[in-house]
């Protein structure tokens, strides 16, 4: 037989430069053949066995529903099951921990929950696949040197939520090297336990070359009414207003100056808005909302000179900005959109929003308003959705379809019988047919379910 060098020599250069006797092909597949056969195997070490498992499982029925939902049944439920299972304390099962895992890396939002859920065998199975790794990942200075942009904002994240002094010190050693799009990300980062300790790193980030790091840093001085920020953009509203009587009168700004620039009001205005009509929305949505001395009701029965709808859309942005309540709730009326809601607690939320659904027709609007809307949603806001799915059922709109998602992913699961009963229409038995998908789900979740239908193994279990 050809030895191997003699087979690739032919290969190389051609049997017509070098005759080959017999089949070039068939005997290098013949050779490779032997020498894979004959080769010695590597030596890998053993990979020590999982640690014992200190939770308990989750119910068979349970996990039996999580690999429905991952198989794509409901599969925008799988943060629901997750959230809902880490709160019992339990862990997934074993065989479920791989495409769990998976789309972990593939989805950061599920990741906060999956460190009580995979249990010490899934942490086993990280150490033993590096796409997995994150989960091991623990905030250390490390991962903020040598992390990637993402690994590096989540961890700004975690210890900005644990200690929100600790996290501007660590951001404001490495401020200088840091990337402008990463300083952007960074900067929001802030938001949590935003407090007037920040203020003087956040005014110095006006300064920032980058557009996006100025306004990232001025909506975070807009919320601190006592920031210099505020302050400037007090006066320059006070600059523009004189209120007599029922009457505000306005003079917007004539033009938009190096240091309105620095404070984040945006030279240039989108299509279609004029100049000061720009520069005065700005300012008035990052003054302080006490600069107009009155409550946001008399002001809206007020007389606005013409810049009405100006003045009456920046305190919808002012609201949202500074998350005033009151505010919120009375621009809700002029302007309902999903963002002043955010500043309301859940029953005010669902209160407001179920008057919307009743006076309101089906479009994105009302899409956008429901979808801002904390879940679980309570029977008043339940049954003015189910009573407009009723009304638009014939006529079967475009967003009909997602108007039933919201409502089978946001009602109170408990709430299936109610949707049940209220109406044989078919789009509303698929939002009951999804309540009683919430409900079985919670219901196997619960403590005297897992007790009666432990999946746990032993606790000695092997990799």
């Amino acid at each position: 037989m050809s030895t191997w060098e003699e087979l690739a020599s032919a290969a190389l250069v051609g049997t017509e430069r070098r005759p080959y006797q017999g089949a070039l092909l068939e005997d290098a597949a013949v050779e490779v053949a032997r020498r894979r056969a004959g080769r010695r195997p590597i030596e890998v070490a053993r990979p020590e066995p999982a640690p014992e498992e200190e939770r308990s499982a989750v119910a068979r029925r349970a996990a039996e529903r999580l690999v429905r939902i991952m198989g794509g049944e409901h599969e925008r439920l799988l943060p629901e099951w997750l959230a809902a299972a880490a709160e019992t304390g339990r862990r997934v099962p074993p065989y479920v921990l791989p495409e769990l895992l998976e789309r972990g890396r593939r989805d950061r939002s599920i990741r906060v929950h999956l460190g009580v859920l995979a249990g010490q065998r899934g942490r086993w199975l990280a150490a033993q696949n590096p796409a997995w790794a994150y989960l091991l990942e623990e905030p250390t200075g490390e991962t903020w040197e040598l992390g990637g942009a993402a690994d590096r904002l989540a961890h700004l994240r975690a210890l900005r939520a644990a200690d929100p002094a600790q996290a501007r010190e660590l951001l404001e050693s490495t401020w200088e090297r840091e990337t402008p799009d990463d300083r952007a990300e960074f900067v929001e980062a802030l938001a949590d336990g935003l407090s007037m300790d920040d203020e003087p790193f956040l005014e110095e980030a006006l300064d920032d070359r980058r557009r996006e790091v100025r306004q990232a840093a001025a909506n975070l001085l807009t919320r601190l009414p006592g920031s210099r920020l505020s302050r400037r953009m007090a006066e320059r509203v006070r600059a523009c207003l004189t209120i007599a009587g029922n009457v505000i009168a306005i003079e917007a700004p004539h033009e938009c100056d190096k240091a309105m620039e620095r404070d984040g009001v945006r030279p240039k205005p989108p299509r279609g808005l004029g100049e000061r009509a720009w520069w005065l929305q700005q300012i008035i949505a990052r003054a302080p909302l006490a600069v107009w001395g009155h409550s946001p009701g008399r002001l809206l029965q007020m007389r606005i000179h013409d810049w009405d709808a100006d003045v009456k859309t920046a305190w919808v942005r002012a609201a949202v900005l500074q998350k005033d309540p009151e505010w919120a709730r009375a621009m809700f009326g002029w302007d309902p959109i999903a963002d002043l809601l955010e500043s309301l607690p859940p029953d005010e939320q669902q209160e407001l929003a179920a008057d919307f659904v009743r006076e309101h027709d089906l479009d994105s609007q009302l899409i956008m308003v429901l979808g801002g809307v904390s879940s679980h949603w309570r029977e008043g806001l339940a049954t003015a959705v189910l009573r407009k799915i009723v009304k638009v059922a014939t006529t079967q709109p475009w967003n009909l379809g997602e108007l039933v998602k919201l409502a089978g992913e946001h009602i109170d699961p408990a709430l299936f019988p109610l949707a049940e009963s209220y109406s044989p229409v078919e789009s509303i038995q698929q939002v009951a047919a999804l309540l009683r998908f919430r409900a079985d789900m919670y219901r196997e979740l619960s403590p005297e379910m897992t007790s009666r239908t432990s999946v746990m193994r032993p606790t000695k279990e092997t990799p």
